[in-house]
């Protein structure tokens, strides 16, 4: 087999991909490791921040590219690559656009903003379940035309003494291989969550952590391109969430914590400031005693909480605990009800606690509880790339015919935990496959010139 453009990876960006380049008459194929596409995005929320779509100008939500940059360069504290903020901010809104022109009806989410975030900008689905964005974008790809080859699990790329790329071996179910040669390659594929010993290597924080992404993110993407010279960047960078239910192994949504609700340790206190972001929260449950912390809130998050599958998974799964009062949440957690008890009574409206944080409103009885710990879920660094997602050699020039976006490339978090803002994941999916897709169709263009 020969085609144009090969994709490593069916998720968010692979498909997102693949479509802008069926729509553009482009014979592509995804190359897809399990037998149906899921990845990180799965496992996610499924929620695309984008400012300036449709759906948010429909909705009356005033907000620009600019606004969103703003936040992203604000959240990693001015550490994430300017030319991919810029790139990323102001291709989102028109890849969103463009999926919901092939039937995906998004809408913008409300209740709540996400830590950072100055607008409501996350894009969903009504099923609100990364899941369901995995098959509507599987949905819209094929039926455009692109191809998917599942249960082909990449393993090889060839390429000439300059680094150009010319065809991808892929293991099959029976331990055969099928070599498909490419004109241009994107590779689309994995970060390195699940490769212990880079993690170890390069994410020494989360060494123990729960890992909470997809199998598949084994750091070949990044192996592959060091092998063709390629650089790598923001190494340091990922999305760890402080909200992991153990030992049910289920996402609690960060909404518990924006709508009022707080993080207490065994001792009885609070410990951070939960509404600086879920990422970096996952390194301050950790280091409480255990390595655990309980969710407590009310009534009215509770009625929030359950708009989120995710959360009706956990409560199904017996996560969510319910306490008449202080001494009863107190011998839940099995701390002294005295010390909870006054730290329930600090979390009220006012000035600053001593955490940094202000309340709109006081925690009432009754109360409920989910003992989460912290968990480790994508990483946001990776090969080196330009605005235009062409992998860059360690001199900084790019490489022929490679590309790369989502997790395999670096991302717009910085080289820490505490630069995730909310959805930078599947930005860097979305409007990196977006904007990936342009570029291999330029080079093309190019070739065939």
């Amino acid at each position: 087999m020969r085609v144009p453009v090969a994709i490593i990876g069916a998720g968010a960006c692979g498909l997102t991909a693949a479509l802008r380049l069926a729509d553009a008459g482009i014979e592509t194929v995804l190359i897809e490791r399990d037998a149906a596409p899921s990845g990180s995005t799965a496992l996610s929320s499924g929620f695309i921040p984008a400012a300036g779509s449709a759906a948010q100008l429909a909705a009356g939500i005033e907000d620009d590219a600019q606004r969103f940059a703003a936040d992203i360069q604000a959240k990693a504290h001015g550490a994430a690559a300017p030319h991919l903020v810029a790139a990323y901010t102001g291709a989102a809104a028109a890849a969103v656009d463009n999926l919901a022109r092939h039937g995906l009806a998004f809408e913008v989410l409300d209740g709540f903003l996400y830590p950072g975030h100055g607008a409501r900008r996350m894009h969903t689905l009504p099923e609100r379940t990364g899941a369901a964005l995995v098959a509507a974008l599987e949905r819209a790809a094929t039926g455009a035309g692109a191809y998917l080859l599942t249960r082909a699990l990449a393993r090889r790329l060839w390429a000439d003494e300059d680094g150009r790329v010319s065809a991808v071996g892929c293991e099959r179910p029976d331990g055969s291989m099928d070599v498909i040669g490419c004109d241009v390659l994107i590779l689309a594929c994995n970060g390195f969550g699940g490769n212990a010993a880079m993690v170890a290597e390069h994410l020494p924080a989360m060494r123990e952590a729960v890992y909470g992404g997809h199998a598949g993110n084994d750091g070949s993407a990044i192996e592959w391109g060091a092998q063709l010279g390629a650089g790598l960047a923001d190494l340091g960078g990922y999305q760890g969430h402080g909200s992991w239910a153990t030992p049910q192994g289920a996402l609690i949504s960060w909404a518990v914590m924006m709508d009022g609700g707080v993080q207490i340790n065994r001792e009885g206190r609070r410990f951070h400031d939960e509404t600086r972001g879920y990422s970096e929260a996952a390194v301050h449950v950790l280091a409480q005693p255990g390595g655990v912390a309980w969710n407590v809130f009310d009534g009215r998050t509770l009625a929030l909480a359950r708009g989120f599958p995710d959360f009706v998974a956990a409560e199904a799964g017996q996560a969510l605990k319910t306490c008449a009062d202080v001494a009863a949440l107190a011998a839940l957690i099995g701390c002294d009800a005295d010390t909870l008890g006054r730290t329930l009574a600090h979390a009220r409206p006012g000035a600053a606690d001593a955490h940094g944080r202000r309340f709109e409103r006081a925690l009432g009885a009754p109360y409920h509880a989910v003992k989460v710990t912290g968990a480790l879920f994508h990483t946001q660094g990776g090969l080196d790339i330009d605005a235009q997602c062409r992998v860059l050699d360690r001199t900084g020039r790019p490489l022929p015919n490679l590309l790369a976006a989502g997790g395999a490339a670096r991302g717009v978090s910085g080289n820490d935990v505490s630069g995730y803002l909310s959805g930078n994941g599947l930005l860097s999916a979305v409007a990196g496959g977006h904007i990936a897709a342009a570029t291999a169709a330029a080079l093309l263009k190019r070739e065939l010139a």
